[in-house]
């Protein structure tokens, strides 16, 4: 058993505590969040230890599974590399690629797996298009589309301090851009507009958003985003190639269609967000990180993962700010 120590238990430390209790292989052994009572409602309901720090959680456990807010990640890597324990970290490691950079090169020489939280590797369906892709089934991969749309605004404090929507919603497609394409987007263009709320330009920030990017040979992926999709949580990936296209679709509850007098094709809604979406991406996701701990070997979704997705975002930030297409290696030095 691989005793894992849950750090932050608001939204997603919640859904990752369960995902943890029901794993295979795995025992959450104790919990921490500055918020005490978050932190003492999930160590009553699971058992477990709370500590009164991060630093006697990390201590009680093999792994960590950090789940805080997005200022105190880098900090808690390199704790819990300084404690010798794995580490599973929500994305993004940071918001400034700077403080990115500073971490990795602490953690330089860390042996034990480092997992960086981009679920939709391990979705299903987006990975089982994937590797049709690898497998030949379309021929030469030519272009990428993504859409992500979330079913509604998260909270103006939220969003006061997320970074932005490149940094703190488009980098899980970013990241997903990367594994689907194989390659290296090498330039980027991006735009961007306040079409759902105006006022997110008191942040410089935008709720809908297009970018383009372009591989060394060629390949085309363009991404699509809105904070506020009326019919709801809208994720599709499209890969198209010389022989055909593959589609990862959007999740239903079922799939009964109802025809009457009124309408035709009617279906349910779409799953609510991203914990209903993603729950069997989230478990898989969890399970390859516990294989991983058990043969010290490297994650599917590295800190280097986790930092060229960075990157990404920050070349798309650069884009829309200047109206052009951005090099990457621009933002990479």
């Amino acid at each position: 058993m691989t005793r894992i120590a849950l750090l932050g238990c608001g939204r997603i430390g919640k859904m990752h505590a369960a995902t943890v209790v029901r794993a295979k292989g795995a025992e959450l052994t104790a919990v921490y969040d500055p918020v005490a009572a978050a932190a003492e409602e999930i160590g009553q309901r699971y058992s477990c230890t709370v500590a009164a720090s991060a630093e006697e959680a990390i201590a009680l456990a093999d792994a960590v599974l950090i789940a805080t807010s997005t200022a105190t990640h880098a900090d808690l890597i390199e704790a819990s590399a300084k404690a010798g324990k794995a580490i599973f970290c929500e994305k993004p490691i940071d918001l400034s690629l700077d403080r990115v950079i500073a971490c990795r090169q602490a953690i330089a020489g860390f042996e034990k797996p480092v997992q960086i939280g981009f679920n939709r590797r391990f979705d299903p369906g987006h990975r089982a298009a994937r590797d049709a892709t690898r497998a030949g089934e379309i021929g030469d991969l030519q272009q990428v589309i993504i859409t992500s749309r979330d079913p509604g605004l998260a909270s103006r404090d939220y969003l006061r301090v997320s970074g932005g929507i490149f940094r703190d919603m488009t980098i899980h497609d970013f990241d997903l851009a990367r594994f689907m394409l194989g390659e290296e987007p090498i330039e980027v263009f991006a735009t961007g507009s306040t079409l759902v709320d105006p006022t997110l330009a008191e942040f410089d920030d935008v709720d809908s958003t297009m970018i383009v990017m372009r591989t060394a040979s060629g390949k085309l992926c363009h991404i699509n985003n809105s904070r506020a999709a009326a019919y709801g949580y809208d994720q599709r990936v499209e890969l198209f190639g010389s022989k055909g296209m593959l589609i990862s679709g959007n999740r239903r509850a079922h799939h009964v269609e109802r025809f009457n007098a009124m309408t035709t094709g009617a279906g349910e809604p779409y799953l609510d967000f991203f914990i209903e979406r993603y729950v069997e991406a989230f478990e898989l996701g969890l399970q390859s990180f516990l294989a991983c701990v058990a043969s010290n070997t490297k994650p599917d979704a590295t800190f280097e993962d986790g930092e060229k997705a960075l990157v990404l975002a920050e070349a798309a930030i650069r884009s829309k700010a200047e109206g052009r297409f951005v090099k990457v290696g621009e933002i990479t030095g």
